[in-house]
């Protein structure tokens, strides 16, 4: 069995489910990947759906759940991707890593709608760097 990697935000809606679309492209069969919310939204954001569509990732079957549908599996490694979900983070059965990477969240952002797609591919951007990075060690055989 592959270790999980729970990536949290509040909502679940746009955020975490960038992270985990890139991580599960980028790190291969190494990892089980699945994202959450404290809160969660009920959807999936449809720009970041869009977003990650144009770098060929498919999330359009995505949905949005709630972290308490994980605390009864083990999960290895919880992974934040906003404040207040870092706050709000349970302990997980199994947990061995846990790491706070926040980002800006793209549901906030206005103006045009071009500049508000343009808001979610820069957020997008900054989170491939950082899960691109991290599938990278996974790689090398460094620790989850």
């Amino acid at each position: 069995m592959k270790p999980l990697v729970l990536i949290l935000c509040t909502g679940n809606s746009c955020r975490s489910h960038l992270a985990e679309g890139i991580l599960r492209t980028s790190a291969g069969d190494l990892i089980d990947v699945a994202s959450a919310g404290s809160k969660p939204a009920g959807y999936v954001h449809p720009k970041s759906i869009e977003v990650l569509k144009e770098i060929g990732i498919d999330i359009s079957s995505h949905t949005s759940k709630h972290m308490e549908e994980f605390l009864n599996r083990p999960v290895d490694t919880v992974i934040t991707v906003c404040g207040n979900a870092d706050q709000a983070c349970p302990m997980f059965p199994g947990q061995l890593h846990r790491f706070h990477w926040g980002f800006d969240d793209p549901a906030h952002a206005a103006g045009t709608e071009e500049e508000i797609l343009n808001e979610f591919r820069r957020v997008r951007e900054q989170i491939k760097l950082v899960f691109e990075a991290y599938a990278a060690g996974l790689k090398r055989g460094k620790s989850l």
